[in-house]
């Protein structure tokens, strides 16, 4: 089992940049696909990004490809999002997740508790 804990969101104006840290307990961290998942008021989650448990591949949702970067430590049991010149309409939570097989946004065996990104205009 994996615990997982979000840090790093707030409020940031569009264009600018955050980071999201989201630090795993256990010594098993290496052995997780790891992801980020958003949730907008009033919308369904919404995948935004996984690497692979060696952090050799990365997926993106396209509105976000260039823009967001994907990492993970697994020396630290941390991942991370960088996120350059957001927009208003990405304003949500944003959750990590985590699973033994891939991470989704609708099945993820693991999920964080989130943490709130307001992106101002």
């Amino acid at each position: 089992q994996v615990q997982l804990v979000e840090s790093g969101g707030g409020l940031v104006q569009a264009g600018g940049s955050l980071r999201l840290s989201c630090a795993a307990s256990g010594r098993t961290f290496s052995t997780y696909d790891m992801g980020w998942i958003r949730q907008a008021p009033g919308k369904e989650r919404e995948f935004v990004a996984r690497i692979s448990r060696s952090g050799g591949n990365t997926y993106y949702v396209d509105s976000v490809k260039g823009r967001f970067t994907i990492s993970r430590d697994n020396a630290k049991n941390t991942m991370y999002l960088q996120m350059n010149s957001p927009n208003p309409e990405e304003t949500a939570v944003y959750y990590c997740a985590a699973d033994k097989v891939v991470v989704t946004a609708k099945r993820s065996a693991y999920w964080g508790q989130g943490t709130q990104v307001t992106v101002s205009s």
